[in-house]
Parts: structure tokens; C-alpha cells; sequence
């Protein structure tokens, strides 16, 4: 069977009480086309002002990611 991938777009920024916001950009098919997604965002309102807050990541269907657990600090 194939390995399917997609590619999901964040943008974080800290915030000035230290907790990071998050927000879901996208998700999208190919890296090219996460890039396209950060390149239209990056100008927009509040996103200019954090232009390297983007992340992308690859992850694939169907399989777990959250494999050990988590704490809570």
C-alpha cells in the first residue's frame, strides 16, 4: 500500500504571558503547496508582524502520532 502524506501548516507566536497561540493554517497535499499557503498568509493582518511564526509538518494517514502519551506540566 502507498504511504499518503499531508502537510500541515501552523503559525505560533508567544504571547507576552509566555503561552504560545497557535493557529491551523491548513492542510494541504504537497509541501509546494503548503509553502503557496504560508506565502499568501504571511502578509496579512497580525501575520506580517510574526512572519516566522510558520511551521509545516509532514504526517502520515493513518497512523498514530501521539504513540507515548502525554504529561501535563
Amino acid at each position: 500500500m502507498d504511504v499518503m502524506s499531508v502537510f500541515i501548516v501552523h503559525h505560533v507566536r508567544q504571547l507576552p504571558d509566555g503561552h504560545d497561540e497557535v493557529k491551523l493554517i491548513g492542510v494541504y497535499a504537497s509541501p509546494t503547496r503548503a509553502q503557496e499557503a504560508i506565502d499568501r498568509t504571511r502578509p496579512l493582518k497580525g501575520f506580517r508582524d510574526h512572519p516566522d511564526g510558520f511551521t509545516v509538518n509532514r504526517y502520515v494517514v493513518g497512523q498514530d502520532h501521539w504513540q507515548d502519551g502525554f504529561v501535563t506540566l
